[in-house]
């Protein structure tokens, strides 16, 4: 028993609560949410097992907490509760999921027990990775919950990629990030840091990356949304976020899905009106076959939080949002990457496209792309680039005011020639043996010199 009838708590409750009052790992904080006579909600989840009721299940105490568990796997039985007509993995369905499985709950025990619980729901629905390995792995969580007794619903919803390569790996972290909602969404709202921070709890990036949260209700008002997503890459939670030119924020795949991309990478993190013309070039030279296989295209600026100069810290959340802010004026949308090489960035948008992404870049862009020595990498140069263009790349090359490439060049001993005080990718001769490389990806369409359209 946890509590006497007269509503007095025992002993036995007291003894567990002072033992975890500050849970370390996932099994005490589920433990912790049990041993809560005030916390009491239902479980629904779709696809990657019902890990998350499982925690609250095998630790103990869990009549103190669970209500209901559910899993309508069966595409039939999901519409019959939550409605047919939208995408079984979208934000649309963990929504009514939420909607039906709220109602349901308070319609059963709000009369009872309304006056001395804070009920919360707990939903997801995720594509975890299948049989033969070639599905999106990613999915979408809910959770509605009160703060007191009574009080008004809070929704936090957030969308995420599952990163682990097998299917038992993907269920274990959906598991540890339902709990750590949970947890954090009774304990952690006053801070949005360290919101983020219990979110991502035992949880590297290499795992589960957070690109998208909403939220509202009278206890999160203080959260600003575009820091928060800011602040999801300046912590690396996230790969990349994207920011929309019309400012509603969505998840990168809602914005990339079999689009064909053209990226204008910032070399100095700062867009300047070139990036939007460098954008618009692009755009209207995509291929044919790029646009019959895709739906629709889409020009992003791209700017990165690591630092331009190595030793220097990586951007923060504000000064995030300054240069986006300054690429949104610009009319286009902004992709902010946690690392700033290109071979990442192209890994990451081909995630959610067939189509060639096309990197239109400054010439100062691709020269920094071939001197780069890839340390991270065991192959250095050669597997640097060889990932870029194995990820379905091409370069989109403008030219850059000699002004500026002159020095460059002449430190690396490569020539150039220069004309109405511009150098282009056509005007460049690397220094042997890279000059080799530098014209086979040139006559292989690999790299494609390009200047700005007259508009």
């Amino acid at each position: 028993m946890l509590a006497f009838s007269d509503g007095r708590l025992s002993k036995h409750f007291w003894s567990h609560t002072v033992s975890i009052s500050e849970p370390v790992d996932t099994h005490q904080k589920a433990l912790s949410i049990n041993l809560d006579p005030q916390i009491f909600g239902s479980f629904a989840e779709i696809g990657a097992g019902q890990e998350v009721a499982r925690w609250f299940l095998r630790v103990g105490a869990a009549s103190g907490t669970v209500a209901k568990t559910i899993s309508a796997y069966d595409k039939d039985v999901s519409d019959d509760l939550y409605g047919a007509g939208t995408r079984y993995v979208s934000q649309a369905r963990v929504q009514s999921m939420l909607e039906h499985e709220w109602a349901h709950l308070l319609s059963q025990l709000n009369a009872n027990r309304g006056a001395t619980t804070r009920f919360f729901c707990f939903v997801d629905t995720i594509s975890a990775r299948n049989f033969t390995g070639d599905n999106e792995c990613h999915g979408w969580i809910g959770l509605r919950f009160q703060t007191q007794p009574l009080g008004p619903p809070n929704d936090v919803i957030l969308h995420f990629n599952l990163r682990d390569r097998s299917n038992l790996a993907q269920q274990a972290a959906v598991g540890i990030l339902g709990v750590n909602l949970i947890h954090a969404a009774f304990h952690c709202i006053f801070s949005a840091d360290e919101f983020l921070g219990q979110l991502a709890a035992a949880l590297s990036p290499q795992r589960i990356e957070f690109d998208f949260i909403e939220w509202k209700g009278a206890a999160l008002e203080q959260w600003s949304p575009h820091v928060i997503h800011a602040t999801l890459i300046a912590k690396h939670l996230a790969e990349a976020v994207v920011f929309p030119a019309d400012g509603k924020l969505i998840p990168p795949t809602e914005l990339l899905y079999k689009k064909a991309v053209v990226l204008a990478p910032a070399t100095s993190d700062v867009a300047k009106p070139a990036h939007g013309q460098m954008i618009k070039t692009a755009l209207a030279s995509l291929p044919k076959q790029d646009l019959e296989q895709s739906k629709g295209s889409i020009g992003l600026l791209c700017l990165s939080c690591a630092a331009g100069v190595s030793g220097q810290p990586m951007l923060t959340a504000a000064q995030i949002l300054e240069h986006v802010h300054a690429g949104q004026r610009l009319g286009v949308g902004v992709l902010v990457f946690h690392d700033r090489e290109l071979y990442r960035m192209g890994a990451f948008v081909n995630r959610f496209t067939k189509a060639p992404v096309h990197f239109a870049v400054e010439l100062s862009t691709l020269v920094r792309a071939l001197q780069d020595n890839y340390k991270d990498l065991d192959g250095t140069l050669l597997e640097g680039l060889g990932r870029l263009f194995h990820e379905n790349v091409r370069l989109s090359v403008f030219p850059t005011p000699a002004a500026a490439m002159k020095d460059r060049l002449a430190a690396s001993d490569w020539k150039w020639t220069e004309a109405n005080g511009v150098i282009g990718a056509g005007d460049i001769e690397p220094a042997e043996p890279l000059n080799h490389l530098y014209r086979y990806l040139v006559g292989s369409g690999f790299i494609l010199p390009t200047e700005i359209a007259d508009t």
